[in-house]
């Protein structure tokens, strides 16, 4: 499966204003799903207790003008106007932004990272027509740069806002779907209605969680046009409301009805604060989501439809109330109070409908959030299925899926109102609003290398709004609001615990990997022989042997005739483009046979483990024997290049089409088995790999020997050897450090799944070699 980068994406989306304003359009369904459905809980959460509607109408209108002006500030001025601009590539999300700022400071939470990973492409793209550095930018690289400490700060800073999205990816589902059916209480009476929205609940989320295996793209045509229908009805159910209610409820968007409102609610309205809040979740999937759509095509979106509409559907509730100080039967405010009768069935049926298109636009987040800290080293390694060979992106993991399944069906069942969760889908989202802020303010002066002050301006600006929806998240705390920080909590300590034990058990392989002279010089005393075929090394290590290789050939003084160390990694860009996919080398001597390539990837590229990619492999070892190209070490001192491996770069067969291609066919050998009485004839395919070498240019005599050699080898086939080991802490570690090694990473190692390449190759064809690491 060969998914379609980002990169070359991101110049498919720039062709023409159709292709701009179809992504527009698809962008509603997929980013502005969570974002639309807001209106069904905002004021319900907003009047749960904290204030209460008066005569005077001060509430209403000053809820109204905090709704307002934070969709304004918030959505369309911080995201909309600035962080979009922002991306990696055309990437966004937090992981977005700490991948700029590692490439730009030179941080790197990836231990094998290679000075020819800075050569990429993609890897500084965004530095054209970029000042020169400020004097305190370059102060704050440089203290990023030498202070470890300050490197782990914006790691965990940014493993801590992953963390609150997968907390939102579980209470997004359960408010949304509960809010949207929690209109049957108008239709079905207070009492049976109890007995109804629950149970109901239950069984969509169940249903939503068990559909995410057969992927989005099946269903997500449908998506757009159930959005775009949600926003039309709130939208002409406001406007309704404000001409038949209180034409004159615009004054209220005056900011002088927050000075009052705050006047006269003093401590209440400050805590309900933590309901108005609600109105801006799902902003951060217009930044986390741009990878699939453009930035103009999502500004189109919000500006011309998503935001007109929710404003007019906050006007609108905000008219009704305005004229209804009483709930009719005792009902507390909600969205449907403010519905005419004869359209409540019908809205309740968009209603879930768009709540079940928001909740799948967390679930997908999660995913991908998941997904990325996989990449970079911060999560347990999990079944990541792709479940679209054309969309970008579309991803499934069952054991995240069902995890979250549970989850939601707990909070669900154990809150059973809008108001808790409400004030626990709050504090995550503002959480993940607030680590993007502190990111983004370190973009400014590193990546964009503006002045200070314009960082300092955005952090005062934005941080005091945020801070001050944040401290009034968190006075609910133990109303709800904990529920998002211990699910973070939780994944927060199994990324630090993942991560600190990888990096070990990288650290523990850095220090006893052995030279390659080391390992001919010892050859002749172990008598060791050198067998047909291709023997593949899995090791993390970019140079060097690592410690597994001489434990096997001590055990079993043999190996192949070709030898390849393969490292496949993840470098912090989005994307790795097809034509920088491997990197080849020798190691040693040429006459040796024995190679180096190592994989790049993306953070959201698709990785391939299956017999294309074994082609791949050998067809790129195959075009450096051809080209002989000199290594990308070629111009290093001879004293540090003896520990340094030349290496070329080199794409996937399609990318040099007038280079060497690979072909395979089978010839059928017959064999006689049996006894002198009755013999069978077994018909036995055998392989056979030949290279298509262009005429032009010439290769040496010493290079087409080398090729015959590997042709060679890859019809005698290919064998895999894997490292397992076991991690332990070294005597005299603290005790600290015991319980994490010895209990938590060791945990985590058993209950992860084995890297991707360990599933996919024939168990025939595998040797495992165990070894303990006293890290």
């Amino acid at each position: 499966m060969d998914l379609e980068t980002g990169f070359y994406q991101n110049r498919l989306k720039k062709e023409s204003w159709r292709t701009v304003l179809t992504l527009a359009y698809q962008s509603l369904g997929v980013v502005y799903g969570d974002l639309s459905t807001s209106p069904l809980y905002v004021y319900t959460s907003t009047f749960a207790e904290d204030i209460k509607h008066s005569e005077t109408n001060e509430e209403v209108y000053g809820v109204l003008s905090f709704i307002f002006w934070t969709l304004t500030l918030i959505p369309l001025l911080k995201y909309v106007f600035i962080v979009l601009k922002a991306d990696d590539n055309g990437e966004g999300g937090t992981f977005a932004l700490y991948s700029l700022l590692c490439r730009h400071a030179k941080v790197n939470s990836l231990p094998n990272s290679q000075l020819a990973d800075e050569e990429l492409s993609t890897y500084k793209k965004n530095d054209i027509n970029i000042p020169a550095q400020t004097t305190f930018g370059a102060k704050i690289k440089s203290m990023l740069e030498r202070h470890r400490v300050l490197q782990r700060l914006l790691l965990v800073l940014s493993l801590g806002g992953a963390s609150m999205v997968i907390g939102d990816g579980v209470l997004t589902p359960a408010i949304s779907v509960f809010s949207a059916i929690s209109g049957a209480e108008l239709s079905l009476g207070k009492t049976h209605h109890l007995y109804i929205e629950v149970p109901v609940a239950c069984v969509v989320l169940i249903a939503l969680f068990a559909l995410q295996q057969y992927g989005t793209h099946r269903v997500g045509f449908l998506f757009a046009p159930i959005v775009v229908t949600w926003l039309l009805c709130i939208s002409g159910i406001g406007l309704y409301n404000i001409i038949h209610w209180n034409p004159t409820v615009y004054r209220a968007l005056s900011p002088y009805y927050v000075y009052k409102f705050l006047k006269k609610t003093q401590k209440g309205g400050w805590m309900s604060l933590g309901g108005i809040l609600l109105c801006i979740t799902g902003s951060e999937a217009m930044f986390a989501d741009l990878g699939h759509f453009s930035q103009l095509s999502i500004k189109i979106a919000f500006t011309s439809l998503v935001y007109p509409s929710l404003v007019l559907a906050y006007m609108g509730q905000a008219a009704y109330l305005s004229r209804h100080h009483v709930m009719e039967n005792d009902y507390q405010i909600d969205f449907y109070v403010s519905v005419p009768g004869k359209l409540r069935w019908p809205v309740l049926v968009i209603a879930v409908l768009a709540a079940v298109v928001a909740s799948q636009a967390a679930i997908t987040g999660t995913f991908s959030i998941i997904k990325q800290c996989c990449a970079l080293g911060c999560f347990p390694r999990v079944n990541i299925v792709h479940t679209s060979s054309k969309i970008h992106g579309q991803v499934y993991i069952p054991e995240i899926n069902w995890t979250l399944m549970i989850l939601c069906l707990a909070v669900t069942i154990g809150f059973r109102d809008t108001k808790r969760l409400g004030n626990a889908a709050g504090l995550a989202v503002i959480t993940v609003m607030l680590v993007t802020t502190c990111l983004m303010s370190l973009v400014i002066v590193l990546c964009w290398q503006q002045n200070v002050l314009l960082a300092v301006c955005f952090v005062i600006f934005f941080g005091t709004i945020e801070a001050l929806y944040f401290s009034a998240s968190l006075i609910k705390f133990f109303e709800g609001a904990w529920v998002p920080v211990a699910i973070s909590l939780v994944f927060m300590i199994v990324m630090c615990i993942w991560h600190y034990g990888s990096l070990k058990k990288y650290e523990f392989d850095v220090q006893n990997k052995v030279s390659i002279d080391w390992l001919l010089s010892v050859g002749p005393s172990l008598g060791i022989v050198r067998v047909r075929g291709i023997g593949l090394i899995y090791t993390e290590l970019v140079s060097g042997i690592p410690a597994i290789f001489p434990h096997f050939v001590t055990n079993f003084p043999a190996f192949h005739q070709i030898l390849v160390f393969i490292c496949v990694k993840s470098v912090p860009i989005p994307h790795v483009t097809h034509e920088e996919r491997f990197l080849v080398g020798h190691i040693g001597p040429r006459e040796n046979l024995l190679y180096r390539c190592i994989v790049r990837y993306g953070y959201r590229d698709a990785r391939k483990d299956d017999l294309q990619f074994e082609n791949d492999l050998v067809c790129s070892i195959a075009e450096f024997i051809r080209t002989g190209k000199r290594g990308l070490n070629g111009n290093i001192d001879e004293d540090l290049s003896k520990d340094l491996e030349d290496m070329t770069v080199l794409g996937t067969p399609n990318t040099h089409i007038s280079g060497v291609q690979l072909y395979e066919d089978n010839e059928l050998n017959s064999e006689s088995v049996g006894t002198s009485k009755h013999t069978t004839h077994k018909t036995k395919p055998k392989k056979r790999v030949r290279f298509f070498i262009p005429e032009s240019p010439k290769i040496e005599r010493n290079a087409r020997e080398e090729l015959r050699e590997l042709m060679e080898a890859s019809e005698a086939g290919i064998a895999y050897i894997l490292g397992h080991s076991y991690v332990r802490a070294k005597q005299g570690s603290s005790f600290l450090k015991r319980i994490v090694i010895n209990f938590g990473y060791d945990f985590l190692t058993r209950s992860s799944r084995p890297p991707c390449y360990a599933l996919t190759v024939p168990h025939a064809s595998t040797i495992e070699v165990g070894m303990v690491y006293h890290v």
